[in-house]
């Protein structure tokens, strides 16, 4: 581009019924596909067993995690994969930030469509009240995951094990969690909702939240002042 030329973007599809759709449709289709490479990743993160920053645990596991995932792509696929993108349909006016995913798989042909995945790290199975609230505050809400029929929560547990964590989570969103067909050898499940959706949306009501349970046994989160930083690796036995 000249300098002096007028940047010209593309017109985008206005965000209607018509519109919110179709976003449905791709991301309900390409759930199971959107799930095999989140545990890809999972699976190279556990094969590389890197050390983890413990001053920042989540955070540097999920960049960590994401990375990883981005590696096991093509560069073919549909989407892209992303840490800390933005949800601009349900940002507040200004000065109000827009909300935050921690991982997001983007549609490349309109980056306003994502498929997020918000991550907790669960010391134990019972420590699930902000993760709870994630998913009854963000996701249900529609303040994630607007024009989704699904997303997903990633539990990263320190100790303990993933069913007794499944438990938990059944009891405290007081519903059962299904075990998916294809994964059913993975620590994963799932939820069904009814979600409450801002008078005059379209957004799907619906919703299923994936709830992956991802082992880190024997890594630590630094809680206190002059505590070591760098947390353990990932076991050898916990893969």
């Amino acid at each position: 581009m000249t300098d002096g030329a007028q940047w010209n973007g593309r017109p985008q599809p206005p965000i209607d019924a018509a519109f919110v759709a179709g976003a449905s449709i791709w991301l309900r289709d390409s759930e199971d596909v959107l799930l095999q490479r989140v545990w890809e990743g999972f699976d190279e993160l556990a094969r590389e067993r890197p050390a983890f920053d413990g001053r920042d645990l989540e955070r540097n596991i999920t960049e960590r995690l994401e990375s990883c995932i981005q590696d096991g792509m093509s560069g073919y696929e549909p989407f892209t994969v992303q840490h800390g993108p933005h949800e601009r349909e349900t940002m507040q006016p200004p000065p109000a930030q827009p909300p935050q995913y921690d991982i997001a798989f983007v549609f490349r042909a309109d980056s306003r469509i994502m498929w997020p995945l918000e991550a907790k790290v669960l010391e134990t199975p019972r420590t699930l009240a902000a993760y709870v609230n994630d998913v009854n505050e963000q996701f249900l809400t529609c303040r994630y995951a607007p024009f989704s029929p699904s997303g997903a929560m990633l539990g990263y547990l320190l100790s303990g094990d993933a069913e007794d964590a499944f438990n938990g989570l059944s009891t405290r969103l007081g519903c059962e969690l299904e075990i998916p067909v294809r994964y059913a050898e993975r620590p994963g499940r799932a939820s069904m909702h009814v979600r409450s959706v801002p008078t005059g949306k379209p957004y799907p009501k619906d919703f299923r939240c994936h709830h992956l349970i991802m082992v880190f046994a024997g890594v630590v989160r630094t809680t206190r002042i002059g505590a070591p930083h760098i947390a353990s690796e990932i076991p050898a036995s916990e893969s």
